[in-house]
C-alpha cells in the first residue's frame, strides 16, 4: 500500500519538478540578465521567423502570454541543423511567421536567452518580407 502511494506521488510529483525546472532554466526572469553590449528592444510590431518549439501554440502562450496567429511561411537557403539554422543554397525551412510587440519579443529573447545562446538576426522569407530569426550563437 506504501509503495502505491509513493509510486502515486512520484507521478505527480516528477511532471511538476520537470515543469518547474523547465520554467526557471527558459521562462523565469530569474535566471536571465540582458547583456549590456545588446540594444534596447524597439516598440512594435516585428516579425518573428520561429521553425522549433515556438511554432507550437501553448509553448507561444508560455512564452509571451499568447498563442498569436501565427502565419505558414519558408525561409530559403537554409536548412535546420538541430536547434540553428545553417546557410544552404538549395534548401528551404518551413515555419511560422509570428507578429509580436516589443514586450513580447523581449520575451522572446529572455526565452531563448538572447546575446548567451542565440543572436537575434534579420533574414528575408520567400515572399520578400522581412523577419527576425534566433541562430545559435558560435
Amino acid at each position: 500500500m506504501r509503495l502505491r502511494h509513493g509510486l502515486a506521488a512520484l507521478a505527480i510529483a516528477s511532471p511538476l519538478a520537470l515543469a518547474g525546472w523547465l520554467w526557471l532554466t527558459m521562462l523565469s526572469p530569474f535566471t536571465y540578465e540582458r547583456p549590456a553590449h545588446l540594444a534596447p528592444v524597439a516598440e512594435g510590431p516585428h516579425r518573428v521567423f520561429v521553425y522549433g518549439t515556438l511554432t507550437y501554440a501553448p509553448v507561444r502562450w508560455l512564452v509571451y502570454g499568447r498563442a498569436g496567429d501565427p502565419e505558414p511561411v519558408v525561409l530559403e537557403g537554409f536548412r535546420r541543423t538541430g536547434l540553428d539554422l545553417a546557410p544552404a543554397p538549395s534548401a528551404r525551412v518551413e515555419g511560422l511567421l509570428l507578429r509580436v510587440d516589443g514586450e513580447e519579443l523581449s520575451r522572446l529573447d529572455r526565452y531563448e536567452r538572447l546575446g548567451i545562446r542565440y543572436e537575434r538576426v534579420r533574414v528575408t522569407l520567400r515572399d520578400g518580407r522581412e523577419a527576425w530569426v534566433y541562430r545559435r550563437r558560435e
